[in-house]
């Protein structure tokens, strides 16, 4: 078995690889600002273009879902109305969709309604810079 365990080690020392750390679009604009990174990373959208639904239309399911007592969807849509809303730079409906988020789900935080405000400002930033084609 002593020489087949010098093969099986000299393979074990090929598997290992270098890992190479990928920066994201979204983490060079952010830069070292990991507060707005952290914010916008689970909640806007790349491409938003690619949603097929309007901000309001999901704010309706969302409603509808939280009225029938489904908060698991509501919650779905009001993070999709959220993220509709960041895309659209529309702070106020930032901050309802996503604390409607948290009211339905306490255990859930959203570290985009500690700053809002910058954090939407980011996201318009990179919506400009680096458009999908």
């Amino acid at each position: 078995m002593g020489i087949l365990d010098r093969f099986r080690k000299q393979k074990k020392e090929e598997a290992i690889e270098e890992v190479k750390e990928i920066i994201t679009n979204l983490e060079k604009l952010c830069g070292d600002d990991k507060e707005v990174y952290e914010s916008l990373v689970n909640t806007m959208f790349l491409d938003p273009r690619k949603i097929d639904t309007s901000m309001e239309e999901a704010a309706k399911k969302a409603e509808d879902f939280e009225k029938a007592k489904d908060f698991m969807r509501a919650m779905i849509w009001y993070e999709t109305a959220g993220g509709l809303a960041i895309w659209k730079g529309d702070v106020k409906k930032v901050v309802e969709f996503f604390s409607k988020c948290e009211k339905i789900s306490p255990n859930i935080r959203y570290s985009i309604l500690k700053n809002p405000e910058k954090a939407t400002a980011k996201a318009k930033e990179y919506y400009q810079k680096y458009p999908k084609e």
